[in-house]
């Protein structure tokens, strides 16, 4: 992909709004050390849905659709949280993706959104054929810290741009707009299984998704279970594909979360059950409950998966 997306620039436009809008979200604009620029979106600051939905929207850099409606878990009533996008590969594998760690020191955040494109470090920017330079660099940090002057000079000196065009939104997973940021990756997760499962995510032209949103959590350890058991156990994605059938037939069974040993409980005890290293956890795990291809070159759909709504009520009312 030579083409330019100017992910950076496009997230970038949605910060005016936001500032805007920011009294009614919820949200607090902070100045951060040299010059950089916070947003707070849940750690000092209340935040709300619509806070959530715009995160979500500058972590796709305003390359997707977001909205939800209400959906009933056992007892809770939740929001659902629906992504729709034509640009799935870019929105959410060149931006959403929160394939960035930022460990200065004691402080640790897991980086997503544009910013990470103008690195593109990780292995993935290689498989789609994307990066791009900016003057001004957005990402999303998932914290309950807000960043100190040691993370504004390595992310700047890391994004090579200067710490006053540096622009990071922030908030915890156990707050309202951390949690529905998280739970907006239901087209993301399916993409993101189906690079490890070594499909060519290059054919895939639309994506929708949809995930609830769990009752905001007690700390982040239990949030990080929650959010993940919205998509793990309660994720429908469909994904629209160009190709032949064979490929998705291949690899259909092994697309939906079901398709992992460690399938069946909540999250949280898996997580517990490896000592809490999520990299002894199956990849296999790491997808939506339920997925649909529409092949668009042959007009067939294929149906992988489904919900487990026993297991979502167990998460959510623990």
């Amino acid at each position: 992909m030579k083409k330019s997306y100017h992910l950076n620039e496009r997230a970038h436009h949605l910060l005016s709004v936001i500032e805007r809008k920011a009294a009614d979200l919820g949200v607090e604009k902070v100045q951060l050390p040299k010059g950089a620029t916070g947003y707070d979106f849940g750690i000092n600051a209340s935040g709300s849905l619509e806070a959530g939905k715009w995160l979500a929207l500058v972590c796709m850099s305003d390359l997707a659709s977001i909205s939800w409606t209400d959906v009933q878990v056992g007892d809770h009533t939740c929001a659902s949280v629906k992504v729709r996008t034509d640009q799935p590969v870019i929105a959410c594998m060149a931006s959403q993706y929160a394939g960035m760690q930022v460990s200065v020191d004691k402080y640790f955040a897991i980086g997503s959104g544009p910013m990470r494109a103008l690195c593109a470090e990780e292995e993935l920017f290689e498989k789609i054929g994307y990066s791009e330079q900016s003057e001004v660099a957005v990402g999303i940090l998932e914290t309950g810290k807000t960043p100190t002057q040691e993370v504004v000079e390595v992310l700047s000196n890391k994004l090579k741009v200067f710490p006053f065009n540096l622009h990071l939104l922030f908030a915890p997973t156990a707050s309202i707009a951390g949690g529905f940021q998280v739970v907006a990756r239901s087209v993301e997760t399916s993409l993101h299984k189906l690079v490890e499962l070594g499909y060519d995510i290059n054919k895939v032209i639309y994506g929708e998704g949809s995930a609830p949103l769990p009752p905001v959590a007690r700390d982040d350890l239990e949030a990080m279970g929650r959010t993940n058991d919205g998509i793990l156990y309660g994720g429908k994605v469909k994904l629209h594909v160009t190709g032949d059938d064979q490929s998705i037939e291949r690899i259909g069974k092994q697309t939906p979360s079901s398709a992992s040993e460690d399938y069946g409980e909540p999250f949280v005890d898996i997580f517990k059950r490896y000592n809490q290293d999520f990299y002894q956890i199956d990849k296999l795990l790491f997808s939506p409950a339920q997925i649909t291809f529409r092949n668009t070159t042959t007009n067939n759909e294929f149906h992988f998966g489904q919900t487990a709504p026993e297991v979502l009520e167990r998460s959510f009312s623990s």
